[in-house]
């Protein structure tokens, strides 16, 4: 797959170290999520006083957004250690008692993309997580057997962009299953003031706003905008950011005032001025603009339809008539056959 422009949500590993440098060790110091915080303070303070491992919690929404971050908080607040993996990671049974067999009396385990976990591992770990026990086949034919292995009770936190993707079975070990949303400005701004801070940066409250307005919602994007500020502003304005240096860094790198980027420009021109608006199939959008159509559901059009410019219908996707009028674009009658496979 091609390389993902700057507002995409997902992390390259240069950036998993940038991150990790800006992510905030306590409850209190996570910005947004207030009903989300609230969930798991109580959910954290009760198993505290009880000695006990907290409930197994799964968060879901779009990447971005803190899922992992939240998983390291929690075990910080709870004072456990954290063993991280992903489904895709565990690709065999074994994978999973190799790693539950090492985890310790209260730790957290946190499966990153639990929705990708193979058919075989999800059945094995029903039984982890609801009774703290596997049961693992030795042996084959006639002479093989089942023995049943105690694990150490321990916080399984579960994170997925794609809740829908999850089993009912699964989803029924989690005592906890909390939504993350995207961030309104006031919210990223905070965010943006805060990582500018840690990153030594000189930006005032207008400055911040604007890196925040052109973010999607998303901390990841905001924290990946505000670097690139901050290099236009050491090299053109002295180091320091205010809403002019901002404007001018996020225009040079074609993130217009909504955080659109040239890839969702394109996918809207696309069926604007291609297709009359639509309605056209995703499959057709991507070998327009040579893209993944995988890529294009799940990056870019959830934002695109948050933002009221797409929608999708049973024949395909169409633009409304504010995305008409934002990108300037003249309606226009067709006769030809509407592209929607």
């Amino acid at each position: 797959m091609r390389e993902q422009g700057i507002v995409s949500a997902s992390l390259s590993e240069d950036e998993r170290q940038f991150e990790a440098t800006l992510r905030p060790q306590r409850l209190a110091d996570f910005a947004g999520q207030s009903k989300v915080k609230e969930n798991l303070s109580i959910a954290i303070e009760a198993a505290k006083r009880r000695g006990e491992a907290m409930d197994h919690v799964l968060l879901y929404g779009p990447p971005g957004l803190g899922k992992t971050t939240l998983a390291s908080i929690i075990a910080s607040e709870l004072g456990v250690g954290i063993q991280q993996t992903s489904g895709p990671v565990l690709a065999k049974k074994l994978d999973l008692v190799g790693l539950l067999s090492n985890v310790e009396e209260r730790e957290v385990f946190f499966i990153d993309e639990i929705h990708r976990l193979q058919p075989d591992v999800e059945e094995m770990i029903y039984s982890a997580l609801e009774d703290f026990r596997m049961d693992i086949l030795i042996g084959t034919g006639p002479g093989a057997r089942t023995v049943s292995m105690d694990i150490k009770r321990f916080t399984a936190i579960g994170a997925t962009t794609r809740q829908g993707l999850i089993s009912a079975p699964l989803r029924g070990r989690f005592g906890l299953v909390l939504r993350l949303s995207p961030y309104d400005v006031p919210e990223l701004a905070k965010i943006v003031a805060r990582s500018a801070a840690l990153l030594d940066v000189q930006i005032d409250r207008e400055g911040s706003e604007e890196v925040a307005r052109r973010a999607r919602g998303t901390p990841r994007i905001a924290n990946r905008l505000l670097r690139r500020v901050r290099d236009y502003a050491q090299v053109r304005a002295a180091g320091v950011v205010d809403a002019g240096v901002a404007q001018k860094a996020l225009n040079l790198l074609e993130v217009d005032r909504h955080g659109l980027d040239e890839i969702d420009q394109k996918i809207m021109l696309t069926v604007l001025q291609k297709y009359s608006g639509g309605p056209v199939g995703l499959n057709t959008i991507a070998a327009s603009i040579d893209e993944e159509p995988d890529t294009i559901e799940e990056v870019y059009e959830p934002y695109l339809m948050q933002l009221g410019f797409i929608d999708r219908t049973p024949r395909g996707r169409v633009a409304t008539d504010q995305a008409f009028d934002y990108f300037k674009v003249p309606r226009r009658s067709t006769g030809s056959t509407p592209q929607s496979f």
